[in-house]
């Protein structure tokens, strides 16, 4: 588990697309299921990706278990990112060139390689899903809630104590939105996880442990 303390936090970009946010306080407790709504424009993608040690804040700290990301260095933050957390997209993000279970596995063979524990738990994965029988498809031929489900196997293949979850319904029917939905918070409380997942779906939010309103929590402005 992973629980994640933020405080004083305030990011700017800069040039054409100047954003600044700013967010005094928040804290996620370890194992907890957040959706976490507002307008866009309002900085969640932002959140997500200071988070995860992607983006830098220009002042403040942030807390991810025990790592304190504002004070890693790039190299750190990459290793933070390989071993502690998991993230799925609205876009999927899956290469179309590898094969369904090459797509999950792709951490480990650029991280610290494919053994036969980070199979097992690959394939333990795939078939909780109902897609065991797609291991070696390439991702054209499944369906947009396949997909779905793959960079959600993806996401989880290293038992992460932080899964980041941004728009990854934007895709789906409703029926497939709830499944994924569904799917993500059984695997964040089957391992621990804790859960933040960025929505505009509001029939989605009474599924999950807590909704937090970025618009009230932050300054935001373009």
């Amino acid at each position: 588990m992973a629980d994640v303390r933020i405080s004083g936090v305030e990011f700017r970009y800069a040039g054409d697309q100047a954003f600044e946010m700013a967010l005094s306080d928040l804290f996620i407790s370890s194992g907890e299921c957040a959706a976490i709504v507002g307008p866009s424009g309002s900085g969640k993608t932002t959140l997500l990706s200071l988070v995860a040690g992607t983006l830098t804040p220009q002042n403040g700290e942030i807390h991810v278990g025990k790592f304190r990301l504002n004070q890693l260095g790039e190299s750190a933050r990459r290793e933070f990112r390989i071993r502690e957390v998991g993230q799925v997209f609205q876009a999927f993000e899956l290469l179309e060139y590898l094969s369904v279970m090459e797509n999950i596995l792709l951490g480990a063979i650029i991280g610290p390689g494919v053994d036969k524990d980070t199979q097992s738990r690959a394939d333990s994965l795939l078939s909780s899903v109902g897609l065991g029988h797609r291991a070696k498809s390439k991702p054209a031929l499944l369906s947009h809630g396949e997909r779905q489900r793959v960079a959600v196997c993806r996401a989880m293949l290293n038992h992460p104590g932080l899964l980041l979850a941004d728009e990854p319904t934007g895709n789906l029917d409703q029926n497939n939105k709830q499944n994924v939905v569904d799917l993500l918070i059984s695997q964040a409380r089957q391992y621990n996880s804790t859960l933040l997942m960025v929505t505009h779906d509001r029939s989605l939010l009474d599924s999950f442990d807590r909704v937090i309103d970025f618009e009230a929590l932050t300054g935001a402005r373009q």
